[in-house]
């Protein structure tokens, strides 16, 4: 039996018992009981209908709603209140020597304005008040610095691992934020029955265990959650906007649809591509070609970044070594590739 099936039992007997009472007020004579049947019969049948309405439903409502708020926000709402309440009492009494009605309206009416208005201010100006206190409040509810903010971390970027050796460089300051959805994902994948998808958890796994040990910027696991979203990259784009704060990902669907959504990202990626070396036509460099290319006589090799080397009649120095001389370049949603030729060959 469930809660709400109790409850609807209980709103039918109620509701039925209240409506045998009306009927019993509003029944004379021969109509008492006609009366009584229906009216009880209508609030039993109203009971069964409304009563979760009335229950447990605006408290999964409340519940939802508060967990999605951060709790910065619900601390500087709280204050906000009280402020506004403190108030609307000064106010009470000078409001209470006025002439009929407005003794009686005027307080009632202050205290619901004064403490809405209380609440909002410290909402809208969250910031500048813990930040007034010598520090703010994270969203997630732990004390930071004034110059710290929070980044949220995607499944693909901790299974990609570069994200351990990014924030050993610094060039992220914030605290780097893992959902707890997002870290059940990861086990997901790593007990899964197929073994590409299960290496990659259990690497993300690894990864995180790294991140924690060797990271020199916080790694926090946050309990913030959207519950009514049932998709990851959903909950952590609704959350991300929740809490204003960055996504790093290298997921190129999640990339564009935050960004659909008014949501900043950090693609690691994009960072890679950013800082790779930069070559220009009629530089040299010296490259082992490790394979062949797509076109006659191409040769294929890379350099230590990863960016591909196309030389062009490279094929007979596959397994080898050999002095390349830059042709061009060109830029991919994959990364650079850099198109050579041999350099004995451009001597010529």
């Amino acid at each position: 039996m469930t809660v709400e099936f109790l409850l609807r039992l209980l709103g039918m007997f109620g509701f039925a018992f209240l409506g045998l009472k009306i009927g019993e007020a509003l029944g004379t004579g021969s109509d008492t009981i006609r009366f009584i049947v229906v009216l009880a019969l209508a609030g039993a049948a109203l009971g069964l209908l409304v009563t979760p309405w009335l229950t447990i439903r605006p408290y999964i409502w409340a519940r939802r709603t508060i967990r999605q708020i951060p709790a910065q926000q619900l601390l500087a709402a709280t204050i906000g209140l009280i402020v506004g309440l403190i108030i609307a009492t000064l106010t009470a009494f000078p409001l209470s020597l006025l002439p009929d009605p407005w003794k009686s309206v005027l307080p009632f009416l202050s205290l619901i304005l004064f403490g809405y208005l209380g609440a909002w201010v410290m909402v809208m100006r969250e910031r500048d008040f813990f930040a007034i206190l010598g520090g703010r409040l994270g969203r997630d509810g732990f004390a930071k610095s004034s110059g710290d903010k929070s980044v949220l971390l995607d499944t693909s970027v901790i299974i990609d691992g570069r994200i351990a050796d990014i924030s050993r460089t610094g060039f992220i300051d914030g605290t780097m934020t893992i959902p707890r959805f997002v870290l059940a994902e990861l086990q997901h994948i790593a007990d899964s029955a197929d073994s590409l998808r299960r290496n990659r958890g259990r690497r993300g796994l690894d990864m995180l265990n790294k991140l924690q040990k060797e990271s020199i910027v916080p790694i926090r696991i946050t309990d913030l959650d959207i519950e009514e979203v049932h998709e990851v990259d959903d909950k952590l784009v609704r959350l991300a906007k929740n809490l204003h704060c960055p996504i790093v990902t290298n997921d190129y669907n999640l990339n564009r649809v935050a960004e659909l959504q008014g949501v900043r990202v950090l693609n690691v990626n994009e960072l890679a591509n950013a800082v790779r070396a930069v070559v220009l036509p009629g530089e040299g460099m010296r490259v082992r070609v490790v394979q062949e290319g797509k076109e006659l006589g191409q040769g294929i090799a890379y350099l230590d970044d990863g960016t591909m080397v196309v030389v062009e009649n490279g094929k007979k120095y596959l397994g080898n070594s050999t002095d390349v001389i830059v042709t061009r370049m060109l830029q991919t949603n994959q990364g650079r590739m850099i198109f050579a030729a041999p350099a004995d060959e451009r001597r010529q």
